[in-house]
């Protein structure tokens, strides 16, 4: 039950975290929803940056360098061993944990998300997520790795799982005429939170060392706390709009006049995931995601392979540079990470704005189209020498994968409706999942046994991008697949009236109108709401574009 009753038996209004507490009264700012949703992404999101602990985790026992385990100790030893230091392929695990619980946890959450509502489900996100970081510090307190697992990667993950997916429905609902945009605002913000955050953890990090300590544990707990307050305002500010809610003087445009994917019925979850729609739309945000996330993470050695001394002005390979050299154009290519960072995130919001336009599906399309050329271009651009096309190129391609992301849930709003495109989004989000296993694989091991047969580090790379250049096609031809959803799949008007007094949907009463613009009063508060998500993050964008200053010197 989400309302109280008092001793006399008389309903009182409704629990603090329930969806029936946070429905909006007319004069409401919907300007106000996206920093609320912001403050939480941009918290998750340092789940991006949390390789800034391995190295200084990798030593925290020896300090100046690692404290090697025993040759002949066995892996579960090494877990929970306090003796030795923990190599970072056992901290990458964090990594893969974060991302596993994401998909799963949307995915099984998802459907009560819709029913509990934003608040409810951004609070649950703060205590896992905050509550995951404290765990982890007495794991590192404790020299335990296994707590850091259980801390961070499980509970964190599916922290991360539930703040990811806790504003996609209520902006979809709040921007019926720019869904887009409104999607692209919060997952912007999760690509942004490395940007904010591992600066942050790098500064404290410096602060709490000492000759015996490497002052990750502490810092662990700042962020906790400073994380808990901005994710716990985010959650309290959330407010959903009462059914039937438009902006005032917005009147949707009849079907035949408008895209024919977008439907204004609705498909229930555990329907949505049966239809071909789904499987296709699936299939396209895994291929486009293979593609992107693969080369990022190889994104620096790529540079610094391929180019080699080109960095740096002479034509000496890579495996021809001296300890100095490779030092430079080690920098060089922390500034190319930094800048596909920055493209990263204002594609969410371009891309994502862009879709209200040109339309989803044919946003997808030029995703495609546009990669397979660049992808197919690139090693040609490398063998050129060409460094300022080839690093052009790379952020029109990762600008495009982070717009993939913050384009498909107005995708699935248009195809499935509004009413329960949160959990239906949440389901999809297991294609993050696979395409974090297949794009690393494809790049890493194709790279390696290019190497193995004894191709240059310059060419190493070629056949991989041309690869990735085929799953781009593939999505192509699954994206042209998406037809508008048959009739059978909708909800009638006694199941969607039934799930919405599931999910405590409420309309306005009779003498409330449906349609109003933001009282006037309101636009301090909206102001003072942006500037506090956007300081920091405008710090964050600060600190990389003077990391990525070093490429144009």
């Amino acid at each position: 039950m989400s309302t109280s009753i008092t001793a006399d038996g008389i309903a009182d209004q409704p629990a603090f975290l329930s969806k029936e507490r946070i429905i909006a009264k007319p004069g409401f700012n919907r300007w106000l929803v996206p920093p609320a949703a912001l403050a939480i992404h941009l918290c998750i999101g340092m789940a991006y940056g949390f390789s800034v602990f391995w190295l200084p985790l990798s030593k925290a026992l020896g300090i100046s360098k690692p404290v090697a385990c025993a040759p002949d100790m066995s892996f579960i030893s090494q877990v929970f061993s306090s003796q030795c230091d923990w190599p970072i392929s056992m901290l990458g695990w964090i990594y893969t944990l974060f991302f596993i619980f994401l998909g799963c946890s949307a995915a099984i959450w998802g459907g009560w998300l819709e029913h509990a509502g934003p608040r409810k489900a951004g609070v649950v996100s703060a205590l896992c997520w905050c509550g995951g970081l404290l765990i982890s510090a007495l794991g590192i307190y404790t020299h335990q790795i296994w707590l850091m697992w259980v801390g961070s990667g499980v509970i964190g993950g599916i922290g991360l799982g539930l703040g990811y997916i806790s504003p996609v429905s209520t902006l979809i609902k709040w921007f019926p005429d720019k869904r887009g945009m409104a999607t692209g605002m919060a997952i912007m913000g999760f690509g942004g939170g490395a940007m904010v955050g591992a600066p942050l953890a790098a500064a404290l990090m410096s602060h709490f060392a000492t000759p015996t300590d490497v002052g990750v544990w502490q810092s662990f707990l700042v962020m906790a706390a400073i994380y808990f307050v901005f994710m716990i305002g985010g959650a309290l500010s959330y407010r959903v709009p009462p059914t039937g809610w438009k902006p005032e003087g917005w009147t949707p445009a009849p079907k035949k006049a408008a895209n024919a994917m977008i439907t204004h019925r609705h498909v229930h979850v555990n329907v949505a995931w049966k239809t071909p729609q789904f499987r296709l739309v699936w299939l396209v945000l895994c291929l486009n995601v293979s593609a992107g996330i693969g080369i990022l993470g190889m994104a620096s050695p790529l540079l610094q392979e391929v180019f080699g001394g080109k960095l740096l002005g002479n034509d000496l390979p890579f495996g021809q540079l001296d300890a100095v050299q490779l030092g430079q154009i080690a920098a060089i290519a922390a500034g190319f990470t930094g800048l596909l960072s920055l493209f990263n995130i204002g594609g969410r919001f371009f891309w994502a704005s862009f879709s209200d336009y040109l339309g989803r599906k044919n946003t997808y399309f030029v995703f495609f189209a546009l990669g397979f050329a660049l992808y197919a271009l690139i090693p040609n651009l490398g063998h050129l020498g060409s460094v300022a096309l080839f690093v052009a190129a790379f952020c029109i391609i990762l600008s495009m994968y982070g717009g993939g992301f913050a384009t498909v849930p107005a995708y699935l709003a248009d195809l499935f409706g509004t009413q329960m495109v949160g959990a239906i989004h949440g389901r999809l989000l297991t294609a993050w999942a696979a395409a974090g296993v297949l794009g690393p694989v494809l790049v890493n091991y194709l790279r390696e046994y290019q190497l193995s047969i004894g191709v240059e580090r310059a060419a190493a790379y070629d056949i991989t991008l041309y690869i990735l250049a085929g799953l781009l096609v593939l999505g192509f031809l699954c994206n042209l697949m998406v037809r508008p959803v048959a009739d059978k799949y909708f909800m009638t008007d006694a199941e969607l009236a039934a799930e919405q007094a599931l999910g405590h949907d409420k309309g306005a009463d009779s003498t409330t109108s449906l349609e109003w613009k933001a009282a006037p009063g309101t636009k301090p508060l909206a102001i003072a709401a942006w500037l506090v998500v956007g300081i920091p993050l405008a710090w964050g964008v600060w600190v990389t574009l003077q990391k990525t200053a070093v490429l144009f010197r």
